[in-house]
Parts: structure tokens; sequence; C-alpha cells
């Protein structure tokens, strides 16, 4: 990530805290505006070249998305495409991001939206047709929403479904999983917290879990939550992922790496 996408991105942030009516329909837009984006080359060029003045691309979202969205929406993507971005890319994940964040503002800081996501990335990883399904380039946008709504609608929060529903209508090469994960990570940060996913051979208890959070939050400064996911053929110990940390301390790696010790 390059240092004007960086600013980008924090300028945007801010933007969304000094906005005081942020409601799941901002969220919504935003999606719906960054899918528009992404579908014209010429707009797309246009917002992301570092050349262009911001007026000029300020102009260029007042003209094509005033009557399409509220005016708090479109005062936050003028505020997106009048920064600096390294890259078209880069660009669309700025929008991404703002419309992540305002689904965690229009929720509450207590809203479950990162536990679903990962009961949802679960409930995806255990079955390959659904996987296949939602993340085939053979199916339309429309489909692929379509059966996030009728899995999650009722089920999950709007803003849930209304962000995965966005995921796999614009996923730009990114595997359902990733999609996911890095939605929570970005969700939970607006939220004030970071995701810990603990992979063990079983169950943790309460008190396990409990004394996990409060050493890793100790280790990171912040408060964490804690996924749990239940895999056999680790053996024994703990997997542990925070953001792009692991910290892995499973038998069966420390079996592998035996292993090659030996063979060495």
């Amino acid at each position: 990530m390059g240092s004007a996408t960086r600013e980008a991105l924090a300028a945007g942030t801010q933007a969304l805290q000094a906005t005081g009516a942020v409601d799941q329909n901002t969220a919504t837009e935003l999606f719906a505006v960054g899918r528009a984006i992404d579908s014209s080359a010429q707009l797309r060029a246009l917002l992301a070249d570092p050349a262009a003045e911001a007026a000029v691309k300020v102009a260029a979202t007042e003209r094509i998305f005033a009557k399409a969205v509220s005016a708090t929406t479109l005062g936050l993507v003028n505020s997106v495409v009048a920064q600096r971005w390294s890259t078209s890319v880069d660009l669309l994940e700025g929008i991404e991001d703002l419309g992540l964040r305002a689904a965690a503002v229009s929720a509450g800081a207590e809203a479950p939206i990162t536990s679903e996501l990962f009961e949802f990335g679960q409930v995806v990883a255990s079955d390959a047709e659904l996987e296949l399904a939602l993340g085939s380039k053979l199916g339309t946008a429309k489909d692929k929403a379509a059966v996030v709504t009728k899995l999650l609608e009722g089920k999950a929060l709007p803003q849930t479904v209304a962000i995965v529903e966005h995921l796999v209508a614009q996923p730009r090469g990114r595997r359902i999983r990733e999609l996911l994960r890095t939605a929570a990570a970005t969700v939970a940060d607006q939220q004030g917290f970071a995701i810990a996913t603990v992979t063990s051979a079983v169950p943790l208890s309460d008190a396990q879990v409990e004394r996990l959070s409060a050493s890793l939050s100790a280790q990171y400064g912040r408060s964490l939550r804690v996924n749990k996911i239940i895999d056999p053929t680790i053996i024994g110990g703990l997997r542990v992922q925070i953001g792009d940390d692991v910290f892995d301390g499973s038998v069966s790696t420390r079996l592998s790496e035996l292993r090659l010790q030996l063979a060495g």
C-alpha cells in the first residue's frame, strides 16, 4: 500500500467520523457507488488519476451520483475521490472500506457483525458447492446476491447481509473467505477491537478463552474478540491469527518441523 493510499484511507475515515447521519442506507449506497465506478474504466481512470484536480473528480461524481444517492453518501464519496490514490484498485478498496465502516457505525459498537461474518465464512468453508457458487466468475452478481439473501435474511443483521451481498458482487479476484475475513477486520477496527482466530483440536472452555483473550489484548494493547475453530488435524496446541500475524503452536506443525530437521 502506497503512502498516498494510506493518507487517503485515513482521510476517508475522518470524514465518516465527522458525519453525524450515517445509517444502513449509507453503507449500501457506498457499496453501490464502488461497483458503479468499477464497471466504468473511464470513470475509474479519472477518479484514480493522481494528476487530476480534486475539483474535477468531485464534479464527475456529483454529475453521476447526485440523484442516485443521499447527500450524506455523496459527501463521503466526494471526500474519497478528492484524495490521491496510488492505483484505481486502491480507490475501489477505499470506497469499500468506507462502506464497511459505515455499516459498523450504523449498527452500533456492540452489533455482532463480525461474528455473523465469521459464522457465514464457516458455512462457506464447509460447503464446496456454496463456495463455488459464490466465487464462480460464471455467476451474475444478482444471482449471487440472491443466494446470500436466501441464506442470511432474517438470520443476520441487515448490515451483515448488505456487506456479504456486496462482497460476492464485487470480489475483484479475491476468494470469498478472504473477503469475509478482511471485511470483519475492518468492521472490528471501526467498532474498537481486533479479531483473534483461534484454532484448536478440541473445544476450549470459556475460562481458557477468557485467559487467552486477556493475554492477547495485553500484548496488542487493544480489546480482542476470539473466533474459535475446531480442527482435530492439528492434534493439539493452538494456532492463533490476528490480522497478518500468525502464531502456530500446534502439535501438527511442530511434528512437521521436527521431520524436516531429521530429514536435513
